[in-house]
């Protein structure tokens, strides 16, 4: 076995030092429970590759789908390839003397150093450089907003393209290494004792601090750094509360935001969960409370954007903190918002004029042939009997029934391109990418939060069930079961003491306007065409809709949008199951849902005349 590099060899230029870049590929992301099912690895000194090592491990167990998916490695590619305890005294000869070099160097030593453990190896001494803690060292965050080895070697210009397969990634991390020794070579680091000195050191104080993790279950939960007045200073979740804990009082942690943090803390509290997407909600939630000053996301949910429908005898849109009935969103700013608003206006009729009308008025807006209000398309006078169309459609657009107005958009599109028009077009094309993605985005959560309870199933990949109560987009109750445990008394036991929700409710004065916008619209004798019959059975259709004689609901019935939207892509996760409904979860048949692979394409041509114009 390799000794531990001496301090003479820790000076050895970077040029003539010998580095081992290591990847793994593995069943998960458990060390103790997971197991490597490829090896890859390069040797180089110099720049130049003096050997490589690459194997498949059969790790003695099913490769589970979602694995096979990101590698490729099925059961079968490994089912007659060596066990770990023929491959890794091989490879720890392969590596002996030299500088182990990795991209998220804790992930993968941790699994060495696991399987050496369970052969009853010794772990030699290595010196190890972690790439992902050079690269956040080395680059700003503008410049590498990521540090996946993906966007680092497309950004360092790494001749071999990661694929999640070990020596490829392993190849690739060998060209992202010699970018980064090259770029602190500028620096005055030119040995490996630099190099280390370099990175990011754990302080005494510190280290003094994993104290703080020691009591820590191994469980999946939130946890809440503390400071000198009690205050929360910052709020995670964690699969593993201990091990996620205990890496900020590590050189690991390499955020200067996160170091300052910890340096301040004076305990941490937590709370155990059933599950991650329970950990989600309750982080969400602990985030709105406490708003702590280290966290940079979801502190202010409530300051999210929406698109309304204003209440007045002539409709119009206003851009508001608060959603109504008739709302898309949330958006995260108001330029958003407005910039759809407008789209939607344009093809929907609604004006855009800011003039209040009263009811006995008239909509006269003079017209334009550009930037004109919407509702003077027709050049005359509007009064409410011919007017209420507009909102109308709006109404039915954004309930999703009726679609009209988008394909009225893409209509639009396509005489831009007959026309050779193509800057037009592909700014109309990008114009309805942002109202799809409005429509789709409150559609999806409003599909959840309509119903009053919901109950679905995940496997936990370990033969039991991780289970959800969610009542009108709320997580209400989380539990799970293990293998060979019946699952359905666990389910009614978590039912019984889920939390009890009541959605908000809009006050709805005189009546409901959305039945008399119903009818008025079905007895309006103006154009019976096919579009208008389909609005006006959309609206026969969709009158009841979280509508009772006291009134109506917003689309989320108060839910969080980003705890709403947490559990609707959860739901949509390739094996949950719906246990039971009160009611049927699903989209309206004319939503942004039924133009979703227009939007994909949309959105990838969008994508590539970006690149286009970067190049």
């Amino acid at each position: 076995m390799p000794d531990q590099l001496a301090f003479d060899e820790l000076d050895t230029p970077l040029y003539d030092t010998t580095f081992v870049v290591v990847d793994l590929e593995t069943t998960g992301t458990s060390p103790d429970g997971d197991a490597i099912t490829e090896i890859g690895a390069v040797k180089v000194r110099g720049g130049e590759v003096l050997g490589e090592f690459a194997t498949l491990v059969n790790p003695g167990r099913a490769i589970p789908p979602q694995i096979v998916q990101i590698t490729g490695i099925t059961t079968a590619m490994v089912y007659d390839a060596p066990r770990i305890e023929q491959v890794l005294p091989g490879f720890l000869e392969f590596a002996a003397g030299t500088v182990l070099v990795a991209h998220n160097a804790r992930f993968d030593m941790g699994f060495l150093k696991a399987a050496a453990a369970r052969l009853e190896l010794a772990w030699p001494a290595f010196q190890v450089v972690c790439t992902v803690q050079l690269a956040r060292r080395i680059l700003g965050r503008d410049e590498a907003p990521s540090v996946k080895l993906s966007v680092l070697a497309q950004l360092l210009g790494a001749q071999t393209r990661p694929t999640h397969r070990a020596l490829d990634d392993a190849r690739a991390t060998v060209d992202v290494l010699h970018a980064l020794i090259g770029r602190v070579g500028n620096l005055g680091v030119h040995s490996l004792t630099e190099l280390t000195d370099y990175l990011p050191e754990v302080t005494r104080r510190q280290r003094a601090k994993r104290v703080m993790a020691a009591d820590l279950p191994a469980a999946p939960g939130v946890y809440l750094f503390r400071g000198p007045s009690d205050e929360v200073l910052y709020i995670g979740t964690a699969v593993n509360l201990r091990r996620r804990v205990r890496g900020y009082f590590t050189g690991s942690e390499t955020r200067p935001r996160m170091r300052e943090m910890v340096q301040l803390a004076t305990r941490v509290d937590h709370v155990v969960c059933a599950h991650g997407l329970e950990a989600g909600v309750r982080e969400l939630r602990l985030l709105m409370a406490h708003a702590p000053p280290y966290n940079r996301r979801s502190k202010f949910p409530q300051r999210a954007w929406w698109l309304t429908l204003t209440e007045e005898p002539f409709p119009r849109f206003a851009v508001s903190r608060t959603p109504t009935r008739y709302t898309l969103g949330p958006f995260t700013s108001r330029a958003d918002a407005t910039e759809v608003g407008l789209t939607v206006a344009e093809y929907t009729g609604l004006r855009t004029c800011t003039a209040r009308i009263p009811r006995d008025g008239r909509h006269d807006c003079p017209s334009a042939i550009v930037g004109g209000c919407p509702a003077s398309a027709r050049n005359a006078p509007l009064y409410i009997e011919e007017y209420t169309r507009a909102p109308d459609a709006v109404r039915a657009l954004f309930s999703g029934h009726c679609d009209e107005p988008l394909r009225a958009m893409c209509d639009r599109i396509e005489s831009y391109s007959t026309a050779e028009t193509f800057e037009s077009a592909a700014r109309m094309r990008d114009r309805t990418v942002a109202v799809l993605r409005a429509l789709r985005r409150t559609q999806r959560l409003t599909a959840l939060a309509r119903i009053p309870e919901l109950i679905a199933a995940r496997p936990d990949g370990a033969g039991g069930w991780e289970f959800a109560v969610i009542r009108h987009a709320r997580l209400a109750a989380a539990g799970t079961t293990v293998h060979g445990v019946a699952p359905m008394p666990v389910v009614e036991r978590l039912v019984a003491a889920a939390e009890t929700v009541i959605p908000e409710r809009l006050a709805l004065p005189g009546g409901t306007p959305a039945a008399r916008a119903g009818k008025a619209l079905m007895s309006t004798p103006a154009d019976k065409s096919g579009a208008a019959e389909d609005l006006a059975e959309g609206w026969a259709e969709g009158l009841s809709e979280g509508v009772d004689a006291d009134g109506a609901y917003p689309p989320l019935r108060g839910a969080l949008p980003e705890e709403a939207g947490l559990l609707v892509r959860w739901l949509e996760q390739p094996g949950t199951r719906i246990v039971r409904t009160s009611h049927g979860y699903h989209e309206p048949r004319l939503g942004a849902g039924a133009w979703s692979a227009w939007l994909a394409r949309a959105e990838t041509a969008a994508h590539s005349d970006r690149e286009t114009a970067t190049t």
